[in-house]
């Protein structure tokens, strides 16, 4: 049992200090095992939760998950600072050097007219600061850890930008057109269909960005409402005493019309 008294409010050195008990002998054998890798999951994992208490407007969900956040980042931060690589601090430098870097309209002597200005002159710095010395070295500068439309999206902005002429909603509307005649193409044995599928997934998100869609979100707002179809599509089975699992295909597609039609009618 370790010397630890509790306290009516803790901050940011006491998580610190917490972190370093839990991984030093006396603490905690799971916290001792962990490495970068093992923990990867949880850093994503705690990144989507404030995410998702953000698209809720939860502030109290917020301000637990962005405390997961943090305590991702000091966890990771303390398995360097016991290695002798580095520690929290440097962390700290490095982000602080870089937002006073990337922000000479503030700290400089830069002027800007507008917002647009500010994030031109991040991205042109950005690209010195990671020595991209070519077009082709932003778009593969894209994280391809991002969720794939998320990257797709980035890449696809940056590819425009670069004069790719993928811009526009005629010219994402003919590229669907195309891409969808491949896809026809492949599946009739005339091509690779996963090659075709992905280009047609591509050129979807080209259509996003003519459209000021978010594709992501898109996404998302067409899964929870397909859940919520099918919930309903339960529901009225139920009331048949039947399970959706022992419907026939026009049945199911039938109580699916319904539910369309009623979820429809309560928005």
């Amino acid at each position: 049992m370790i010397n630890w008294s509790e306290k009516k409010s803790y901050d940011c050195r006491d998580l610190v200090e917490i972190v370093r008990i839990l991984r030093h002998p006396g603490g905690c054998p799971w916290d001792q095992e962990q490495t970068h890798a093992s923990i990867r999951r949880n850093l994503l994992e705690e990144a989507y939760e404030a995410a998702e208490a953000i698209d809720r407007d939860d502030l109290a969900g917020l301000r637990e998950e962005l405390g997961d956040v943090l305590l991702q980042v000091y966890f990771h931060a303390s398995i360097e600072e016991d290695a002798g690589r580095f520690t929290l601090d440097d962390v700290a430098d490095g982000v602080c050097k870089k937002l006073i870097y990337r922000h000479p309209h503030v700290f400089g002597e830069v002027n800007v007219r507008s917002t647009q200005e500010v994030l031109s002159n991040w991205e042109e710095l950005k690209k010195k600061e990671k020595h991209q010395a070519t077009r082709a070295d932003e778009l593969d500068a894209v994280a391809r850890t991002l969720p794939a439309l998320w990257r797709a999206e980035k890449v696809q902005k940056k590819a425009v930008r670069a004069g790719a002429p993928w811009g526009g909603w005629d010219a994402a509307m003919d590229k669907l057109a195309e891409e969808l005649g491949e896809v026809k193409a492949a599946a009739a044995g005339e091509g690779d269909l996963s090659e075709e599928l992905g280009d047609r997934l591509f050129v979807t998100v080209c259509a996003c960005a003519a459209a000021g869609v978010d594709p992501e979100q898109a996404l998302h707002a067409n899964i929870d409402k397909d859940i919520a179809r099918f919930r309903r599509v339960e529901e009225l089975a139920a009331g048949q005493g039947k399970t959706t699992d022992k419907l026939s295909r026009e049945e199911f597609m039938d109580l699916w019309t319904q539910a369309k039609a009623q979820l429809k009618q309560s928005h």
